[in-house]
C-alpha cells in the first residue's frame, strides 16, 4: 500500500466540472492577493488579510518549499472559465495510523454562493477515499461561518457536535463545529 506522501509524487491534479485543482505557482501571486486581501475571506481563518502582494508572494514561497520537502501541500483552485486562481484547499492534520485527515479551504468571495466549494469538497472526499484509502475525512469551522458548514453538509458530511474553545485563532479561543464523513467501503 502506498504512503500518503507517495500519492503526492507527482502532485495529483484533480478536476471538477468548473475547476482545476493543481499546485500553486509563483505566477499566482496577484490572483492570490486579490482574494486574500479581502477581510471577509479571512474572517474565520487562522490568517490575517494580506496587506500587500508581497504577503502573497511570501506565502506562495512557503507553499513551494512544502512541495519540495514532503510533496504534500495545498491545491490551488483554478477557475476553468477565467483561468484565475480563486482559492486553495488541502488536507491537514493527517493521521496515518487512524487513516484520517482534515479538509481545509478558502475561496475568493467573488465565487461564494455558486456551489463551487461544495463541488470541490466532494471531489477531494472522493480522492481521499478512492485514492488515499482514508477511513475518515473531517472538517471544522467557526459556528458563525454559515457558508462553510453548508459546504460540508452539501459534501455529505455530518455534524458531530460543537467543540468548545477548541482553537485559538487570532488570539481568541473559539468554539468549532466538527463535521466528518466516513468511508463505508474500507
Amino acid at each position: 500500500m502506498k504512503t500518503i506522501e507517495e500519492h503526492f509524487d507527482p502532485f495529483p491534479v484533480l478536476e471538477t466540472d468548473r475547476t482545476l485543482l493543481r499546485q500553486i505557482r509563483h505566477e499566482d501571486a496577484e490572483d492570490m492577493f486579490r482574494y486574500c486581501k479581502v477581510p471577509e475571506v479571512s474572517r474565520y481563518t487562522s490568517w490575517y488579510p494580506h496587506q500587500t502582494s508581497e504577503d502573497s508572494r511570501v506565502f506562495i514561497e512557503l507553499i513551494l518549499n512544502k512541495y519540495a520537502i514532503d510533496k504534500i501541500g495545498p491545491w490551488g483552485i483554478q477557475h476553468k472559465e477565467t483561468n484565475k486562481l480563486i482559492g486553495s484547499c488541502s488536507f491537514i492534520n493527517w493521521d496515518n495510523k487512524l487513516a484520517k485527515a482534515e479538509l481545509a479551504y478558502a475561496m475568493s468571495n467573488e465565487f461564494w454562493n455558486q456551489g463551487l466549494m461544495s463541488e470541490i469538497a466532494r471531489r477531494l472526499i472522493r480522492f481521499a477515499f478512492d485514492e488515499l484509502h482514508l477511513i475518515r475525512v473531517e472538517a471544522r469551522c467557526h459556528p458563525d461561518n454559515i457558508g462553510s458548514f453548508r459546504v460540508m453538509e452539501k459534501a455529505g458530511m455530518q455534524l458531530e457536535g460543537r467543540i468548545r474553545k477548541a482553537l485559538c485563532v487570532k488570539g481568541e479561543f473559539i468554539d468549532v463545529l466538527q463535521y466528518s464523513i466516513i468511508n463505508e467501503n474500507e
